[in-house]
């Protein structure tokens, strides 16, 4: 089963960054290096079935997304600093309404969480959130799980998702980072995959 995963970065910097400051001036780029880190590396390989969007939202230039796809990407490790290259990258290329390749697999556009949720077509949206329902109750299908960041999902951000998720999700009572959900969504799906 295909999975696609949302990061939603409320402060990830829009233009070239420092790649020895991510947790820094580049926004908290360290967390969305780790996000598509733990959506795509397995040992020895990359999950073909995963593709994953960075939905950067901070300066100077909002909002910007990158995505990568599985079965596309070449040249790319699961260590952070190399993920933050691929990322800087993509920046400082020109991002326009349509997906811009940066590299094999490596996409930019300009858009927002509207108009990416609205281009996924016929996808089911699981937004998850700490009230919502345990993910272990219900049925998954055609899944985009929606992540927000360590500050959690803006307002406006928030409306859209209860409007347009087919459900709030939860991974339990225990809070966990945004690469952890990715984890842990992962292995619970690769678990029954194998069955």
């Amino acid at each position: 089963m295909e999975r696609i995963f949302v990061l939603i970065a409320n402060r990830a910097v829009t233009s070239s960054f420092n790649l020895n400051d991510l947790a820094g001036s580049a926004g908290r780029m360290d967390i969305v290096c780790r996000f598509i880190s733990q959506s795509l590396f397995i040992s020895h390989g990359i999950r073909k079935n995963v593709t994953v969007y960075a939905v950067l939202k901070g300066p100077p230039e909002p909002c910007k997304i990158v995505k990568i796809s599985g079965d596309e990407v070449r040249y790319l490790s699961p260590d952070e600093r190399n993920i933050a290259g691929m990322l800087n990258k993509a920046l400082s290329k020109k991002a326009e309404k349509d997906w811009n390749m940066v590299s094999p697999g490596v996409y930019v556009a300009r858009m927002d969480l509207s108009s990416l949720l609205d281009s996924l077509g016929d996808k089911n949206i699981y937004y998850l959130r700490e009230d919502g329902v345990d993910i272990s109750m219900i049925d998954v299908s055609e899944p985009v799980f929606v992540i927000g960041d360590h500050t959690g999902v803006e307002r406006e951000d928030e409306r859209l998702l209860l409007e347009k998720a087919e459900r709030v999700i939860s991974l339990g009572s225990t809070l966990y980072q945004a690469d952890q959900c990715v984890t842990i969504i992962n292995y619970l799906f690769d678990r029954v995959e194998t069955k």
